[in-house]
């Protein structure tokens, strides 16, 4: 048996996947938390994957192959001449370059000047952002700055050896603002009106590429962002829209042709096969439902039998979940607030069923944008942590107007990375067909939209943010 591993870089652990290269089963797998934070020590990504492949698994890469890395999207990892650090990563949730996002879409000549350029509008989550805000915050260490790097390219990079030359993957270059997915190319100029100058950048490889190969001689795929290691382990298709809850909330589609949406909710992703992947992302997704539950004092089982005791709608609670700020819609500076409170409402039911119907409410419109920019639904794949949650996927048949289907819960990232790693290893042109991925009952639900839910969702946005 052949064996290939998948890395899932996240934002609050690192997760490895061992799969049969050939027909996608399960072999065995293993986890390590990553530090809590919006600036991190890269370091401490390689100490955990460290962690993972060094501890008392059996030997997780005992006869693997070949191996990809897939990891959080946008954060910032800038290095020297000498090649060294020069300060923590900002990541995609860190806020404090919302200014320089603005300030850049102006000085281009607004949002279709950056649509036009490079697919997608800059929002604080950018790399592009973050590296102005370096430059007009952190001076001195900007002036050091030799090359840029995303997360999932650090890890390959350390897998690699440190290779002269880093690598990585058009899907997550479209994610930095400054690579176009229509045109398969950077805008370096566009580094250079961030950063005063322009470093060196990692190499776009092909999606089936070795890029290189670890020390004990483990053959390396070009990895890809998280996002489009999902899709690429749920072969996603036309007509499927992949809505993920994470630490952030996704929603995303494969499409056959780039995105260029100048109204800056859909960014104009590539995925992780030559194709595309027009995406919105929410700031706040599955941490308001753990939040709530703990206001409530319940766990996560529990906040989902109070919310399936209440009526949807929630007797007409509403919950915006800015909790940290939000990204889609553009509300760097918002935070959470519920609405419509009454003595008959305010019930520990109601509320928890507005936390499930609030984080749905961004979704619900981010489903909107992938539509007004040319996706047609035909089901809804509900992924992430949350999505195994009963009452997730019962709210979720209410916010939407298609079917909503939850595959068997598993590491999609990761597997995303294996398969994308068998893939290399193969030499072919097309990705290995594995039926084994998604073993187990896949949920289907009818859709049964209440209107209501998102026109007092939509007037609570309109009262506070216009």
């Amino acid at each position: 048996m052949t064996l290939v591993a998948g890395v899932d870089s996240s934002t609050q652990s690192v997760k490895v996947v061992i799969r049969d290269a050939d027909t996608g089963a399960w072999v065995r797998e293993a986890r390590a938390p990553h530090p809590e934070g919006t600036s991190v020590d890269p370091a401490a990504w390689w100490s955990a994957l460290q962690l993972v492949l060094d501890s008392d698994f059996g030997g997780l890469l005992d006869g693997v192959s070949a191996i990809a890395v897939a990891g959080q999207q946008h954060g910032m990892v800038v290095l020297d001449e000498q090649r060294e650090v020069i300060r923590p990563a900002l990541l995609w949730n860190d806020t404090r370059s919302a200014v320089a996002a603005a300030d850049l879409v102006t000085e281009l000549g607004g949002p279709k000047a950056w649509a036009d350029a490079v697919g997608s509008v800059p929002v604080a989550a950018f790399t592009v952002s973050k590296i102005r805000w370096l430059a007009e915050h952190e001076p001195e260490n900007a002036a050091k700055v030799s090359s840029v790097m995303l997360p999932h390219d650090y890890v390959t990079w350390l897998l690699a050896g440190k290779p002269a030359h880093a690598t990585t993957d058009r899907g997550d270059a479209s994610g930095t603002g400054y690579w176009s997915a229509a045109t398969g190319r950077y805008r370096e100029d566009l580094v250079e009106l961030a950063l005063g100058h322009v470093p060196e950048l990692p190499r776009v490889a092909a999606p089936n590429e070795v890029v290189g190969e670890t020390a004990s001689g483990i053959k390396i795929g070009p990895g890809t962002g998280d996002n489009m290691g999902a899709a690429f382990a749920l072969d996603a298709g036309p007509g499927d829209i992949v809505v993920s809850l994470g630490t952030s909330g996704t929603a995303f589609a494969c499409s056959l042709v780039p995105s260029a949406d100048s109204s800056g909710f859909v960014a104009g992703f590539a995925d992780a096969t030559g194709r595309y992947l027009p995406l919105v992302c929410t700031l706040n997704a599955a941490r308001v439902l753990t939040s709530m539950a703990a206001m409530l004092g319940v766990d996560f089982e529990g906040l989902a039998a109070l919310a399936l005791s209440a009526e949807p709608g929630s007797g007409g609670l509403v919950l915006l979940p800015y909790f940290d700020g939000e990204r889609t819609p553009n509300l760097p500076d918002a935070r959470g607030s519920l609405h419509a409170i009454t003595r008959d409402n305010f019930t520990p039911a109601n509320v928890a069923r507005a936390a499930i119907e609030g984080m749905f409410g961004g979704l619900a419109q981010a489903v909107d944008a992938l539509v007004a920019v040319g996706v047609v639904p035909g089901r809804v794949l509900l992924v992430g942590g949350a999505a195994a949650n009963p009452a997730v996927a019962q709210v979720a048949a209410t916010m939407f107007s298609v079917p909503v289907e939850v595959p068997p819960s598993g590491e999609y990232v990761a597997d995303g990375a294996a398969r994308q790693a068998a893939w290399a290893l193969s030499g072919t042109t097309n990705p290995p067909e594995w039926s084994s991925l998604r073993a187990g009952t896949t949920t289907r639900l009818d859709p049964s939209p209440v209107p209501i839910i998102r026109v007092a969702y939509a007037a609570a946005r309109t009262a506070l943010y216009g």
